[in-house]
């Protein structure tokens, strides 16, 4: 028999300390008050487990699901918001929308920019630097 680590001869010899410690008549009450105690303890764990089961399935759950996207219903403003927003709100003609520029009109603007790149003036190097060399 071994309890926390303790075996039977050290019980024994702790149960006899303990007697002439607190004396016959104070034994059973600490005894009754430790497992009272231990009881507590044990069921406080017991339902920290539990707990800790429940928001783990929970959480496996929630992430087992497939994710639904939807949509919500565009709300109805009041009629005198709506024309107030209306009156106030600028009017979008096709001139002054810009749309993306496509790939294409990118990768021309790019090879435009490299190409002008390369058409900068030579400089002639200077006598010192044809000396040098």
């Amino acid at each position: 028999m071994n309890i926390f680590g303790i075996g039977l001869p050290e019980m024994g010899l702790i149960m006899i300390v303990a007697l002439l410690v607190f004396g016959p008549k104070k034994l059973p009450e600490i005894g009754r008050s430790m497992g009272k105690a231990l009881k507590g303890f044990q069921d406080a764990s017991k339902e920290f487990e539990n707990e800790f089961k429940k928001e783990a399935e929970r959480l496996e759950k929630t992430v087992a699901e497939p994710m639904k996207a939807t949509l919500e219903k565009p709300r109805a403003l009041a009629p005198d918001v709506a024309e107030k927003d209306v009156e106030k709100a600028p009017e979008k003609t096709p001139e002054k929308v810009q749309a993306e520029p496509s790939e294409a009109e990118i990768e021309a603007e790019i090879v435009e920019a490299a190409n002008s790149d390369t058409e900068t003036e030579t400089i002639a190097p200077t006598a010192d630097q044809t000396d040098a060399a």
